[in-house]
């Protein structure tokens, strides 16, 4: 999947049981959307919205499942229940949380990441960080791709934008991994996504500002 998504976009296809859009017809059909617009990969939750998003278009898919758990606050991917559930959806790249924060039923990452290599070699990983620790952690662990998601998402960096300080923290992640680091999170314009590429970013992650109207709306609204 890395070699097709080189230097592309990969756009983001989620809703959220409580959103409007939450249906995995409707996610293959944005998944379509996204193809027709030139995106080069598509990123996707649940085993059900993946196998949908397959039969619809030929594009790879990172594989993701959002499950909450009552022990921790990681929910990406967490277990190895979620990791089963993306194997059998067969997408190319599975994405789990690669934070150094407590998982579900004290489940390391480094078991998880082993678990994948064992099961089913051919599965790319890429591994969602939201700090410069983390990311060195994955490149140890053996993760094929960075990817900058839990940015301003954890306790440790809440609040936190990717692109604050003119993007400082995508460059200090580029500057001490040697694996490819993908740019994700509230990358809401063209130039924002252009800004990342020049950067070095491998490609970019584009979610709300592309799949998610009521978001985009809100934007708008916000601005009255």
């Amino acid at each position: 999947m890395l070699s097709q998504v080189k230097g592309g976009l990969i756009v983001s296809c989620q809703a959220l049981p409580n959103e409007p859009l939450h249906s995995s017809f409707i996610m293959s059909k944005m998944a379509l959307a996204a193809k027709e617009g030139g995106a080069k990969g598509i990123r996707a939750n649940s085993k059900e919205d993946i196998i949908a998003i397959q039969k619809e278009v030929d594009l790879p898919v990172v594989g993701i499942v959002k499950r909450d758990y009552d022990d921790s606050s990681v929910f990406i991917t967490a277990t190895f229940k979620e990791i089963d559930e993306l194997i059998e959806a067969g997408c190319e790249m599975i994405a789990m949380d690669a934070t150094t924060r407590k998982r579900p039923k004290n489940i390391s990452l480094k078991e998880l990441v082993e678990y994948v290599r064992e099961k089913s070699p051919s599965v790319e990983l890429m591994a969602d960080i939201a700090t410069l620790e983390d990311a060195v952690q994955a490149e140890k662990l053996g993760f094929d791709c960075i990817s900058t998601t839990l940015h301003g998402y954890t306790e440790e960096t809440n609040g936190k934008k990717l692109y604050t300080n003119d993007f400082e923290f995508l460059k200090t992640v580029l500057q001490t991994v040697s694996i490819p680091v993908i740019a994700e999170g509230n990358v809401i314009t063209p130039e924002m996504y252009q800004t990342c590429m020049q950067l070095g970013a491998y490609a970019a992650v584009v979610g709300g500002a592309i799949t998610r109207p009521m978001e985009i709306t809100k934007r708008f609204v916000q601005m009255i």
